[in-house]
């Protein structure tokens, strides 16, 4: 499983649906792809929330950035990561 950075921005549709409800049914569509949910904050400044979670690799996580921003309105970010000590190994191959 690969992870994977989600970071969304609220629309002023989007606000007005914020509830505990929305929240579970984000979770519930996340794993229809695959997904697991390692973390999710919300946030103040350039992000209002970023999502820490698993996919079995892009194809899962892209359907599933769509999806969810179809389903919330919110506009997501969705980035791969690798640990800091996964990094170092790929780059001491170079």
């Amino acid at each position: 499983m690969a992870t994977y950075f989600m970071f969304g921005k609220y629309s002023s549709d989007a606000v007005k649906g914020m509830s505990a409800q929305r929240t579970k049914k984000s979770t519930e569509l996340l794993k229809k792809f695959g997904g697991e949910v390692i973390a999710m904050y919300a946030l103040l400044g350039e992000h209002d929330l970023a999502f820490i979670v698993t996919f079995p690799g892009n194809e899962e996580a892209m359907k599933a950035s769509v999806a969810l921003s179809k389903l919330t309105g919110i506009s997501f970010t969705t980035s791969p990561a690798v640990t800091v000590e996964e990094f170092d190994k790929l780059i001491s191959e170079l």
